[in-house]
């Protein structure tokens, strides 16, 4: 009868192993949902970044094919026009350098006060430095 027991006991040291190991089991399976969560939230976020990326590397690439049309209009303007040449060759009669460089230049596009925003910083540095 001693030996009934014993195999009881073993039977009972062996479940409970058994039941150990799975719960180590359940435990890894859970940290591995944890961590498989994890994972496809920022997957998620990857998606929309990249989304972002692509929609931005669009517009940079629909700005980089206008400039060819922007610079086509800058080559065209850079052209000599009709009229220039006679004012150029009058104001070079007169002795006036500075009208022959203001007749030559073709007419602004866009005018940036860039002498003006240059006094506007040297008036600050005296003001600050004073």
């Amino acid at each position: 009868m001693s030996h009934r027991p014993s195999s009881i006991h073993s039977s009972t040291t062996s479940l409970q192993t058994r039941i150990n190991q799975k719960r180590t089991e359940l435990e890894n399976l859970q940290a591995l949902r944890a961590l498989s969560a994890q994972l496809a939230t920022q997957m998620s976020t990857l998606e929309q970044k990249l989304a972002t990326l692509r929609d931005g590397t669009e517009a940079v690439a629909e700005v980089l094919q206008n400039w060819n049309g922007v610079l086509g209009v800058l080559g065209m303007v850079g052209q000599k026009l009709p009229g220039l040449d006679a004012g150029a060759e009058g104001a070079q009669a007169e002795g006036d350098g500075e009208g022959v460089r203001e007749q030559s230049l073709p007419p602004t596009l866009v005018r940036v006060p860039v002498q003006q925003q240059q006094l506007e910083k040297r008036s600050e540095g005296v003001k600050d430095g004073g």
